[in-house]
């Protein structure tokens, strides 16, 4: 019998205080798996500490986005033959443990896709920086309206996907807006989603991470037009 390939896909844009704790987790956590750094133009030194950790390493010479770094990296895995593909971020938020949970589904027939969700325990809800928490549910909102979907946490950034569903997800915008298509995508395909609970560590960088209102409102935008047809 083949053995199932997992592929781990890690956006990085000037990460080099965590890529490294990040990699070795990941690697200890899944021995075997193929694991891609996507170099989203970094000026620090993210690709040098990635590359001694011998995994691949693709690089955008210029700094293109979440929604660019997450179609390069999906491309990648595919095209590695990777039957599960994971998206994992590069700042210590996610923890490795979490992932088996969220395989599970996708390698009983279960999912197409499960998303990692920060909303559906208490205890993971006390923890987030309150301007993170109403952005996120805001976006939710809309983003479920605008999908005809049920999701409670559209922006997270832990996602795992059956090599069927990631190459049928078409991301066509480059910034932050990514994870709202993404949900859209697999709406649009009527694909099998599930949430799973997981923890998210915060430091003082996640103040400064994630979606502003412009990117909220680019994000509506971008969803209304693909509602109405007027864009893929």
């Amino acid at each position: 019998m083949k053995k199932e390939k997992l592929a781990i896909v890690i956006p990085a844009y000037n990460e080099e205080e965590t890529i490294g704790q990040t990699l070795d987790d990941v690697k200890k956590s899944f021995k075997g798996a193929e694991i891609f750094v996507i170099n989203d133009g970094s000026k620090d030194k993210t690709r040098e500490i990635a590359l001694k950790h011998r995994v691949h390493v693709l690089t955008h010479i210029q700094n293109r986005g979440l929604g660019a770094t997450l179609a390069t990296g999906l491309l990648a895995a595919t095209n590695h033959g990777a039957d599960y593909i994971v998206t994992f971020d590069a700042d210590l938020q996610h923890i490795s443990a979490d992932v088996n949970r969220m395989l599970a589904p996708l390698k009983k027939g279960k999912a197409d896709a499960t998303i990692g969700s920060r909303f559906l325990r208490t205890e993971d809800l006390e923890m987030m920086p309150r301007i993170t928490l109403l952005g996120n549910r805001a976006l939710t909102l809309i983003t479920n309206i605008l999908s005809g979907t049920q999701i409670t946490d559209s922006q997270s950034g832990l996602r795992a996907f059956t090599r069927d569903a990631a190459k049928k997800i078409l991301i066509l915008c480059d910034r932050y807006e990514v994870s709202s298509e993404i949900i859209h995508e697999l709406g649009k395909h009527n694909m099998r989603v599930l949430e799973i609970p997981i923890k998210a560590r915060y430091d003082e960088r996640s103040w400064k991470k994630g979606t502003n209102p412009r990117e909220g409102i680019n994000i509506f935008i971008g969803l209304l037009l693909k509602r109405l047809g007027l864009k893929k």
